[in-house]
Order: structure tokens, then C-alpha cells, then sequence
């Protein structure tokens, strides 16, 4: 398991586009230059035609006034210079009138000398025998406008959007003058110099076996000519593989910085987009960037994105994941072995990739990145400590302990956990209490504020006892370390065990137990109350689920054998109800079942009998449980005594050599 350094391993800053063409060489880019004149000079020209078109049009020529007004005043003989436009008059006034609209409105301004009016769509067809005698010299002008004069405007009005379109396209442009989609179809690899603030193995508490396994890179990298002087190839390809968490990002980057070498880093998904041929493009220009900085590491995170089993599924093979898997191949093969790359990827799910991936020459070397130890919790701890003020109270070695089955990134969750809670409290240092309630919070959720009534209260309090009191007098089990009927999450009650040693193997006592303690708290409440209640829920699921691995697939009952009959293998891209192919008979999903039911009704029987003997502890704790609604360990040993000790140790058998 890993960790990093909080004092002083600042992220490394990634580099610019332009630094990660140029490398180590510091060459400069060329200042990208401005608007060029000539644009400048036909979009003022541009302009101003358009400004100068619309002044001459004839609606904006004068004032507008009403038609009738118009006709009064030429009956008047007040008009002169009469212009007809289409359905527009123009004309100027031989003494300028006064204005009709002042008669609603005094602010409205004055006539100018000229005007222009709108000829009614339903004129009478008066107007020309009256133009005829009362302005006898007024003209008609044509207003069409011939072809070439149209497209001509119509370059005029689009030329300005045309220019702001092909700046826009031009910002986002490559700086390296690829073209303007030459980004979209570049690699997004983030680079990180090896003079950048760098992590090593000193910041990776634990995975020592994983640190010995990736040594051979970093000394490779250090000095490729004494591998080459031997006849030795380094793998081109590394695999860490291991849960979420535990710190393969951060192994990739401390052999970086304990190379010294350049560092490239990208997600598996940022290699797909929506248009066909861009993911395997974006490869071809990682690699390519790659090999100008050999030697370098490169960095293929969540590889599992693009890098699944090829040809399943509804998708056929050529959409654009496998194209850019397929390119991802292509480019590991065409390595030279005198290039410098290592090509080191994570992934959460090993099981999917592709086969071709994992050959010899591409991924060959598979390192496994598990859960932290004891001594490796202990050391993740402290990392994460050193700027956080402990009270005396705090043993990190205990609290290393108690955490069996967190990952890195979940103990550095615990200590900021406790600290913001040692905030909230206002307290000057994280003792203690603040690791529980923060680990509380993680394994159990947020405290609700929900209102039982006495009768649920009463029944949850119970169906927890039954839990603890079950797992107390039964060895099998891990010792039980905090009892709660607070709602926390989505569950109204939780009990909570605490390992004593990290298990890598499992016997089928210990499942049986495990069944047992599991329906204890249904079995509290049958006892009790004389029925079941819909908090067991849960417990039921988790029930079935364990006895029908034991049964199917881990061969532990007597009837069914040692066989394995799994339902449907897990397949990455179909649906289980489209995949789901059982390869055994209804006669045998049957006996499944049947033994199924067996082993939960014999679980819940030595339940119910170990729960009548303890009667009296049963309802201790429950009392206890509704007056205090929390309950450790110690509270426990002072209610009902000490718990029967542990002897998971199964008669050894004589083995007869045949």
C-alpha cells in the first residue's frame, strides 16, 4: 500500500503544449501574431457599405408620417419633389407642417424637411390622379436588385460573421500549426519534467514487493546501456493491478522520480470521443511524443477503459474503443529496443482486458498492488499524521489494528475525518474519539436524526443484541467491537467486529459461524416479539448470498460435492439477462436451492438455541442498548463478562502417504 508525503510532494505542474513539443531543448514559440491588417481594412469596408446601404434606403430618408396626413397636405399643395419607391413615398414639405402626433403627445418632436410614408396595402388608386394634379412632377424608381448586386450584399453582410468564425477556429487551433482541429486530434497527455517536483520511493510507505518488482525499471531507465551490453530487454509494458485506493498512481510516479526520467500521464476513457479515428490518432501522438523524450515513462491510467476484451458484446468490432485498443497494440509492437519507453498501466479489473494485451512483449510483467498490512497501515498512518497535533490518547499502532482492509486512500480519509471532527469541536489536537467517530462515519454513514416509537426502538435494540450476544459466545467469529442502535446511513442498528488477524484463507466453520451470527438478530426478534421484522432484510440478503458460495461455488456441502455451478459467468459488456446461460440442470438448481435453505435453517436454529441459553445476556444488553444506544467492547465485558475465548483451530487429521 502506498502513501505520499504530505510536507512538501507538491503535485508536478504539468506542461504546456508547447513545452511538451519542445522537450528538453527550451526553444521558444513564435508570438502569435494579431488581426492582420488586411482583415482589419475589409471589415471596416465592409462596414461601412452596409451602414452606407441602409442610410439609403428609402424608408430612412426624412421623418415617417401617417399616409392620410400626407394626402392632406398634398391636396394642400404642400408637397414637392415626390419620389415613389415600391409601397415607400418620399418627398420634402414647402413648409414644414406641424406635427399630428403633438396633438396626443406636446414632447414629440418636429417634422424635418423631408419625409417618407407607407402606401396603404388597399389604397383607393387615387393617389396618382392626385399626384398628377397637385404634384404634376413627382418620379417612380425602380428598387430591384439585379444578381450580382445581390450577391454582393450578401458577401457584404456575411463577410464580418465569416472573419469572427475563422478567428474563433483559429484560437483553438494547435500552436504547433497542425490546423484548426489539430488539438482535437492530439494527445491529451499531461507531461511532468523530471526537475519537477518529483515523488520517489521514500513516499510510498509499504509495497515492498511491489517496489522490488518495479526496481528493474528504474535501474533500466538510469542506464539502458548495461542491460543492451548484455543482451537483456527490459518489459516494454507494466500492469498494476490491485484495488481502488491503494496507491498505483503513486507507484507509477515514484518510479519516475526515482529515474529522474520524464513522466507522461493520461486516463484510459480521454482517448474516446464521439468521432471515429480520434482516440486512435490521440494514441499515435502519445507514443510519438513519447519516443522524442525516450527515455520517459508513460502512463495509461483505468486502462481497462479502452484495453477490454475485443469482439464482445452488441458493439461488433469496429467501434472506436477497439480501434483505439487495436492502435495501443500497434504502437507497443512497433517499438524499437533501443527506445528507452516504459509503458506502466492501472487497472482495477485485470480480468477484462483484452489477451493480446497481456502477451508477452506488451504488458508482460503484472505487479500486484494489495491492500496495506498491519506494518504498512502503521507506516500510511504516520505519513498522513505529520502535520496533524495528536493527543496523547492516539496509538497509531492500534488504530493500524483496527483497520484491517483499508486501503490508502481510505486512511488518509480516517485522519481528515478525525481532524475535521476535532474541528468542529474545537479542540486543539485529535485524540482519541475523534479516529472512532470518524471511523463510525466511514464504516457506518452519517448519524440520522429519525423518531422510533418505543415499539421499533424496543425491536431494534434487540435485533442488535441478538447479533452481539451470538458472536460473543461464538469463537468463530471476529470479536465484536462496537454495538449501536443509532441510525446511521440507511440501517437503524449496526454491530461492528473487529478482526484480530487479516485472514487469506477461510474454512468452512467459519462461514457456518458467520451464518449464525448473521441471522442472530432475526432470530432476537422471533424470540422476543414471536415475529420477524423488515430490518433483517439485509441480513437475509448477505445470508443467501454466503451459502450459496459456500454450496455452488466453493464445494462445501455434502450432497452437491466438490463441484462448482456458477449461474453466468460476469461478462464486461452484456447484460446478465441477455448473457445468463446456466450450464447445470434444473435437477441441480434444484438441490442448490434446497441446500441453501438447509444451511440457513440450520444457522438460524443454533441462533435461536444459543439465544434461549443466553436469555438473561440477551436482555442486558438490550436494556442497556435502549439507555445508553451505544455499547463498546468494555461496556460489553462489564454487562455480561468476558467473551468465550477464541480456539478456531481444527483437529488435525493423520495423513497416510500412499
Amino acid at each position: 500500500m502506498s502513501s505520499e508525503s504530505p510536507e512538501s510532494r507538491e503535485e508536478p505542474r504539468p506542461r504546456t503544449s508547447k513545452e511538451l513539443r519542445e522537450g528538453e531543448s527550451g526553444s521558444t514559440e513564435t508570438p502569435r501574431r494579431g488581426l492582420p491588417g488586411v482583415w482589419l481594412i475589409v471589415a471596416l469596408i465592409a462596414m461601412s457599405a452596409l451602414m452606407y446601404q441602409w442610410y439609403k434606403l428609402p424608408g430612412n430618408i426624412g421623418s415617417r408620417v401617417p399616409y392620410g396626413f400626407f394626402r392632406e397636405e398634398l391636396v394642400n399643395g404642400n408637397v414637392a419633389d415626390i419620389t415613389l419607391s415600391d409601397n415607400i413615398i418620399n418627398g420634402a414639405w414647402k413648409k414644414i407642417p406641424e406635427n399630428p402626433a403633438k396633438a396626443e403627445n406636446k414632447d414629440a418632436p418636429d417634422l424635418n424637411e423631408k419625409f417618407n410614408t407607407v402606401i396603404p396595402t388597399f389604397e383607393d388608386r387615387t393617389l396618382l390622379s392626385d399626384l398628377e394634379t397637385h404634384a404634376p412632377g413627382y418620379k417612380s424608381e425602380d428598387t430591384s436588385v439585379g444578381p450580382f448586386q445581390q450577391v454582393f450584399l450578401y458577401l457584404i453582410l456575411f463577410l464580418p460573421f465569416g472573419i469572427l468564425l475563422f478567428l474563433m477556429l483559429r484560437r483553438t487551433a494547435d500552436p504547433f500549426g497542425a490546423g484548426m482541429f489539430g488539438s482535437f486530434v492530439r494527445s491529451p497527455a499531461k507531461r511532468f519534467q523530471a526537475s519537477d517536483q518529483r515523488n520517489t520511493f521514500d513516499d510510498v510507505a509499504g509495497m515492498e514487493h511491489a517496489k522490488r518488482e518495479l526496481q528493474e525499471v528504474v535501474e533500466f531507465l538510469k542506464d539502458p546501456a548495461k542491460f543492451q551490453r548484455l543482451g537483456a530487454q527490459i518489459p516494454k509494458g507494466v500492469l498494476l493491478m490491485g484495488p481502488p485506493g491503494t496507491g498505483k498512481t503513486l507507484l507509477a510516479r515514484a518510479v519516475a522520480g526515482e529515474a529522474g526520467v520524464p513522466f507522461y500521464s493520461i486516463n484510459g476513457s480521454e482517448f474516446i470521443q464521439m468521432f471515429v479515428g480520434v482516440g486512435a490518432s490521440r494514441v499515435r501522438d502519445m507514443f510519438k511524443s513519447a519516443k522524442e523524450s525516450a527515455p520517459c515513462i508513460l502512463f495509461i491510467d483505468e486502462i481497462d477503459a479502452v484495453g477490454r476484451i475485443r469482439g464482445a458484446g452488441l458493439g461488433g468490432g469496429h467501434d472506436e474503443r477497439e480501434q483505439t485498443l487495436n492502435q495501443i497494440l500497434s504502437e507497443m509492437d512497433g517499438f524499437n529496443q533501443s527506445e528507452a519507453v516504459i509503458v506502466i498501466a492501472a487497472t482495477n479489473r485485470p480480468d477484462v482486458l483484452d489477451p493480446a494485451l497481456l502477451r508477452p512483449g506488451r504488458f508482460d510483467r503484472h505487479v500486484a498492488v494489495d491492500r496495506p498490512t498491519r506494518e504498512d497501515r502503521l507506516g500510511i498512518l504516520k505519513v498522513h499524521v505529520r502535520k496533524v497535533p495528536l493527543a496523547d490518547n492516539v496509538d497509531l499502532d492500534r488504530i493500524a489494528g483496527s483497520t484491517i482492509g483499508f486501503s490508502g486512500a481510505d486512511l488518509r480519509n480516517l485522519v481528515n475525518e478525525a481532524a475535521l471532527n476535532a474541528t468542529r469541536e474545537s479542540k486543539t489536537a485529535v485524540d482519541r474519539e475523534d479516529f472512532e467517530v470518524a471511523k463510525d462515519r466511514i464504516l457506518m454513514g452519517t448519524k440520522r436524526e429519525d423518531i422510533l416509537d418505543e415499539y421499533e426502538r424496543e425491536m431494534t435494540a434487540y435485533h442488535e443484541a441478538g447479533h452481539a450476544v451470538v458472536a460473543w459466545y461464538t469463537p468463530e467469529v471476529d470479536p465484536v467491537h462496537k454495538v449501536t442502535i443509532v441510525p446511521r446511513g440507511r440501517a437503524l442498528g449496526f454491530t461492528e467486529f473487529q478482526p484480530e488477524e487479516e485472514l487469506h484463507h477461510i474454512g468452512e466453520r467459519r462461514l457456518h459461524a458467520r451464518l449464525t451470527m448473521s441471522l442472530g438478530g432475526r432470530a432476537a426478534e422471533k424470540l422476543v416479539f414471536n415475529e420477524y421484522s423488515a430490518g433483517a432484510e439485509d441480513d437475509l440478503k448477505r445470508s443467501t448470498d454466503l451459502a450459496r458460495r459456500m454450496i455452488a461455488h466453493l464445494g462445501m456441502s455434502d450432497v452437491i460435492g466438490p463441484a462448482a455451478f456458477r449461474g453466468a459467468e460476469e461478462h464486461p459488456f452484456l447484460g446478465k439477462e441477455i448473457h445468463e446461460q446456466r450450464q447445470y440442470s434444473e435437477r441441480t438448481a434444484q438441490v442448490i436451492d434446497e441446500e441453501i435453505q438447509r444451511f440457513l435453517n440450520e444457522a438460524q436454529e443454533r441462533a435461536m438455541h444459543l439465544l434461549n441459553e443466553r436469555r438473561g445476556d440477551l436482555d442486558k444488553v438490550a436494556e442497556a442498548l435502549l439507555k445508553s444506544e451505544v455499547l463498546d467492547r468494555e461496556a460489553l465485558i462489564i454487562l455480561i463478562g468476558a467473551p468465550q475465548p477464541r480456539k478456531y483451530l481444527p483437529t488435525k487429521q493423520q495423513v497416510i502417504a500412499t
